[in-house]
């Protein structure tokens, strides 16, 4: 990597991030220290045995519960998405299943390139395909909102490409959730929140728990279940004064209704002294009410349906059902630690659609719709075997890992009732029609392996080697090589470079619909039909799609660690992440008459058309800053202060030839807002100063964090918006009542800040009926007051 391109971009934002560190936290250092250090032992990206953070060759956050639960939100993502500089997490509304599976970006990449681990074993990903105009258009991501805030024990993020050690899916990082374990302790709480419009109302209920499995073992059971009204930001409808309702707010815009119930097991038992079975499962449901756009009750002149004279909501229904249970041995065995597992895990989605009509069966339509279903299914095994090696020459042991893995996939797609999609279809959402429904599969096969050591008491390295064949595409092989060197106790220095890969998922290979999309067409928001075809699919071809294959990725990262004190670390590394072969949703592309008669000759009906496409190279560079320091007095209590900053840019490298179809059709396969949304469409940057206080009984938190510009891209370039930085400042207070019972309260949003809102240019904001962006990294509902009370045992 060249530091010297980097250099220039980051010289600003690192700089006013190092002289806010030098003047806030030094004002502290004259204090007395902590008893301990503010370093953890991580097993995420490492092999070898209690390698510690300030011992990383690749940058690792942790995360610990206490901060997971310091917020008003019981969402994984959201919460993620406040603590870590990195990641964005906006609320997309009106986006169909996005709105009930939202994604999230780890430095500003799809959300379905940060892999994502459970104890160290993959977690199957979302059978949902965001298809929409969001961010992470394209992507079907593992649902992290499905995990429960009450097993979490704590996280482990690895900042660093980490395929030539786990495989696909690791290019913008590694997010390790850790499960609480063992038998002693518990807690149960329960939480209420609302925002200041007096909507979102949210009751959260949980626990964790333990027992014993004889004197050899334990169980931890988590409970969470939570109910979460919708919130709604949407502006008066004034489109037409002939309209029954004209002037009211008829649209729901903002947060989904959501009511998830969710179960985490985990246990160990010891078999005997070499050998330790362990396991951890889940189930969850979650049910999601969301809206779509509200039909008016006059289409032109006539009225639209005599079923709801006044004009109706659809509301889209749906249950996603998580299920994952991970069991194996591990143990050691002439000095070789070993671990074999078997993984199975699935996400299932099925829609109804509630207060709305298919218009082709008039006043005969149903009003309630099933719309069919999507399954994603993950079975895996792995051995992994590790050894530790003396070597004369070293300081440490060589730590030697080796592993084998066998993963198959699923990916099925269920028709809904035949009034879902005849004709016109459901409003709201087309069903899936017998043509779209069927199952795919693939398997894949890898091997790999890890070493790693402390060559000098101040120089250690590693390298990882992975080799995989998947069934579908053929073969790929990553590498990784990390070193960090030591130039004093305080101050040393780190870098990687390493290739990855992700490859494309069933979903974007297979994933098939006809449905209606609004676009602005002569500044009215049109419905058109648009059919997403899978790749191999005749109506693909004919639109000159070719088939998916991996994306290749380089990374490359450089960094600086720095510890004055025990209490005081400060890290900064620079990355920069190269990815050919991206693959992309294409455009929704508006289709001639003579396409539109070819795709009617197979029976497909559409106005417009679209599907996946290796079609982008990208060049993502950036920074992290972290700074850290404890402050422990005996009268003011203890101190913990983070100041975190991430500076990142996108950027396009090559765009694919137009196919030569779409070309002499007058259309492309990769348009402007496709491009913009991938190297625009997320904050430059974000910062974040935090001060965790603690005396006695008492704590108190405060955040504040300030959301960089973004941009929401369009076709017509004179209709972008930038839209400004945004201050957010989160606080709460909590006091520990007697050994068992704490209270605890807060106020998320403090100030009421709002991101910019829609202008009216082009009617991007529906004539002010949805005044906020979706891409907004901080949602837009407002300030949000709650309470909670918890007993520990």
């Amino acid at each position: 990597m060249s530091t010297r391109r980097i250099a220039p971009r980051i010289a600003r934002p690192l700089l006013l991030s190092s002289l806010i560190a030098t003047v806030v936290i030094p004002a502290f250092a004259q204090q007395a220290v902590a008893d301990g250090e503010l370093q953890s032992v991580v097993v995420t990206g490492t092999y070898a045995k209690n390698r510690r953070t300030i011992d990383s060759e690749s940058p690792v956050d942790v995360i610990g519960a206490k901060e997971l639960q310091a917020s008003g939100s019981s969402e994984l993502a959201t919460v993620l998405g406040r603590l870590l500089p990195s990641m964005n997490f906006p609320r997309p509304s009106g986006a169909d299943a996005s709105d009930a599976v939202r994604p999230a970006q780890l430095r500003g990449l799809s959300p379905d390139q940060t892999l994502v681990l459970v104890n160290g074993k993959r977690r199957h990903t979302s059978a949902v395909v965001n298809v929409n105009g969001t961010q992470g258009r394209g992507s079907a991501p593992v649902d992290l909102n499905a995990i429960p805030l009450a097993a979490i024990d704590h996280i482990e993020v690895l900042r660093d490409g980490a395929a030539a050690q786990y495989g696909s899916d690791a290019i913008a990082g590694v997010i390790n959730i850790i499960l609480k374990k063992g038998a002693s302790g518990g807690e149960a709480e329960v939480g209420f929140g609302e925002y200041q419009k007096r909507d979102g109302k949210a009751i959260t209920v949980r626990g964790s728990t333990g027992f014993n499995l004889g004197d050899q073992g334990w169980v931890r059971v988590a409970l969470e279940a939570a109910d979460r009204d919708p919130t709604n930001r949407a502006g008066p409808d004034l489109r037409n004064p002939a309209e029954p309702r004209y002037g009211k707010v008829n649209q729901r815009f903002g947060d989904p209704e959501t009511r998830p119930r969710t179960v985490f097991v985990n246990s160990q038992y010891r078999i005997n002294d070499d050998i330790d079975w362990y396991a951890f499962a889940n189930y969850g449901q979650r049910n999601t009410s969301a809206a779509a756009t509200w039909r008016t009750a006059l289409n032109g002149s006539a009225q639209r349906t005599p079923l709801y004279p006044e004009g109706f909501l659809p509301l889209e229904n749906s249950e996603s059902t998580d299920t994952s249970l991970v069991t194996g041995l591990r143990g050691e065995a002439r000095g070789w630690r070993w671990d074999a597992s078997l993984n199975y895990g699935s996400n299932e989605f099925q829609l109804d659609l509630d207060h709305t009509v298919n218009q082709t069966l008039g006043a005969a339509s149903p009003t309630h719709f099933y719309a069919g279903k999507l399954k994603n299914t993950q079975q895996l095994f792995n051995f992994d075997i590790a050894k530790e090696y003396p070597v004369a020459a070293f300081s440490g042991p060589l730590t030697v890992a080796l592993g084998v893995e066998a993963r198959h996939e699923k990916y099925e797609i269920g028709a809904g009732d035949e009034a879902s999609y005849i004709g016109t279809g459901a409003q709201g959402f087309s069903g899936f029609r017998p043509i779209n429904a069927g199952s795919n599969s693939r398997h894949n096969e890898s091997i790999y392996a890890n070493l790693e050591a402390e060559v000098t008491k101040k120089f250690s390295t590693s390298a990882a080697l992975r080799h995989e064949r998947y069934s579908d595409f053929g073969s790929t092989t990553s590498a990784k090589g990390s070193a960090r060197y030591a130039f004093s106790p305080d101050f040393s220095l780190r870098g990687t470079a390493s290739s990855g890969f992700r490859a494309p998922s069933l979903a974007q290979q297979f994933y098939t619909i006809t449905t209606t999309n609004f676009s602005v067409v002569n500044g009215v928001n049109t419905p058109i039909e648009t059919g997403t075809f899978a790749v191999g699919s005749a109506a693909a071809s004919a639109l000159g799609a070719t088939p998916l294959k991996a994306e290749k990725a380089r990374n490359y990262s450089l960094g600086v660690q720095w510890s004055p004190t025990r209490n005081w670390n400060t890290s900064v590394d620079a990355y920069r992440i190269d990815i050919d072969d991206r693959i992309a949703l294409s455009a929704n592309m508006t289709l001639s008459p003579a396409l539109q008669a070819a795709l009617a000759k197979q029976g497909i009906l559409v106005g417009a058309g679209r599907y996946f496409t290796n079609a982008i190279d990208t060049r993502t560079t950036g920074v992290d800053v972290v700074s850290t320091y404890r402050w422990d007095s005996k009268d003011a209590g203890r101190y913990d202060f983070t100041a975190a900053y991430n500076h990142n840019k996108n950027s396009l490298e090559h765009v694919n030839d137009n196919p030569a179809i779409l070309t002499a059709n007058g259309l492309t396969l990769i348009d402007r807002q496709t491009i913009n949304r991938i190297t625009v469409g997320s904050p430059k940057d974000k910062f974040s100063l935090a001060t965790d206080w603690a005396l006695g009984d008492w704590g108190a938190r405060g955040v504040v964090t300030r959301y960089g510009s973004f941009t929401v891209p369009q076709n017509n370039a004179t209709l972008d918006q930038v839209y400004n930085p945004q201050w957010v400042l989160d606080i709460s207070g909590s006091v520990k009542l007697n050994k068992n019972w704490r209270l605890s309260a807060g106020i998320d949003n403090v100030t009421n800040r709002y991101p910019d809102q829609v202008t009216s240019a082009g009617n991007l904001n529906n004539n002010g009926i949805n005044p906020y962006s979706g891409f907004a990294p901080n949602g837009f509902n407002g300030r949000y007051y709650y309470a909670k009370a918890g007993y520990s045992w």
